[in-house]
């Protein structure tokens, strides 16, 4: 096995465990229609190319460098009264690009041939 191939697997298996965790969401009746990625992480279009088509969702990214400090900060707004609640601070103070990453149909489908390996193994 070459280097690349373990590391392309490593990505696909955190995406799996991803997709893992939206089921048991939605499994409890609460609907994930959209991941929203923040951190460095988003610097890796291989690896967010690889969470579309194994989620099935598109992946929007955060429009902050510094996602933490912003949460901070929406919450401090809170906190001074300048926002009545979170979502008020974070529709103002915050931003997304929406649908960056779209899931290909193809290799969604693959995927969820390797994902029922996966949830066997």
């Amino acid at each position: 096995t070459r280097p690349e191939d373990v590391y392309r697997a490593l990505l696909e298996a955190t995406a799996f465990g991803t997709r893992t965790i939206i089921e048991a969401f939605e499994k409890s009746g609460v609907p994930v229609e959209e991941l929203i990625i923040a951190g460095g992480l988003t610097k890796n279009a291989l690896l967010m190319q690889i969470y579309a088509d194994v989620t099935r969702r598109p992946l929007s990214i955060i429009g902050s460098t510094q996602g933490p400090a912003l949460g901070a900060a929406m919450h401090a707004a809170v906190a001074a009264g300048a926002y009545a609640d979170i979502q008020a601070a974070a529709g103002a103070m915050g931003k997304a690009d929406r649908g960056v990453y779209q899931p290909d149909p193809e290799r969604a489908l693959a995927y969820d041939r390797l994902y029922d390996e996966y949830r066997v193994l």
